[in-house]
């Protein structure tokens, strides 16, 4: 492990940082093609083939979950340098969860910068530190990252109810064998996913038509509703995000 370097240390947090964004768009695309092709695998009724890709989907969201929260503590570190650079035996309280975060969980990712800054905050902590830290002695590591790196099957309830949101969607007439797939799904989530989906696909020309229509045979003149357009990609990852909470 090599030694702690203050000026180094500073280097790492940023450049992990950045790529730690980077990383989360590349994984964020990649996932809207996944969802388009399990929408695609639903059309054609390959719903054992649409399952599996949904495991795997949904063990990448949860993996873009840990991505960010490795993010937001390379940025409370760097914010909070000053009290990191402390010479102590252990961390400040202040930076203490995000230290151990980032010791415990560097390594589940690919990237390069956050291997190097664990190595040095190791070094600095000490290795009785930093092996309590990997044991999550004393429950030291946030449950915020513990549940994100746990090798875990997801439950059929949950692929059925990322099955449904997908077939939502895209509009296909999916419904799986079980139909309690959303049950335990936030009614918040739901009515907001419902009415941005709504949005993202009416027509403001047809709602006017369905105005002027409405008003001829209930002679109440009502004016057309101007609709904003939002992305339906985007509305998913609400929802699914209300769904890993579950």
């Amino acid at each position: 492990m090599p030694p702690w370097n203050a000026a180094k240390a500073k280097v790492q947090l940023r450049l992990a940082t950045q790529r730690l964004k980077t990383l989360q768009e590349k994984k964020e695309a990649q996932a809207k093609v996944s969802r388009r092709d399990i929408a695609t695998l639903l059309e054609r009724n390959k719903v054992e083939t649409a399952r599996i890709r949904t495991e795997a989907l949904i063990s990448d969201d949860i993996h873009l979950e840990l991505l960010e929260v490795l993010e937001l503590y390379c940025e409370l570190l760097t914010a909070r340098f000053g009290m990191l650079d402390q010479n102590t035996r252990e961390p400040d309280p202040s930076v203490a969860e995000a230290t151990c975060g980032v010791i415990f969980a560097a390594q589940r990712t690919e990237l390069k910068e956050l291997h190097i800054l664990r190595d040095l905050l190791m070094h600095k902590y000490g290795r009785d530190f930093s092996a309590a830290v990997m044991d999550n002695v004393d429950n030291r590591v946030s449950d915020r990252i513990t549940k994100k790196v746990a090798v875990i099957t997801p439950s059929p309830e949950l692929v059925d109810a990322y099955l449904v949101e997908i077939a939502k969607g895209y509009s296909l007439p999916w419904r799986p064998a079980n139909e309690n797939a959303e049950e335990g799904v936030p009614e918040a989530a739901a009515t907001a996913l419902s009415d941005e989906k709504s949005s993202a696909t009416t027509d403001p020309e047809e709602a006017q038509a369905k105005s002027e229509s409405h008003s001829a045979t209930e002679d109440k003149p009502v004016p057309p509703a101007e609709e904003a357009p939002v992305d339906a990609f985007e509305a998913l990852k609400k929802r699914f995000d209300a769904l890993k909470k579950r």
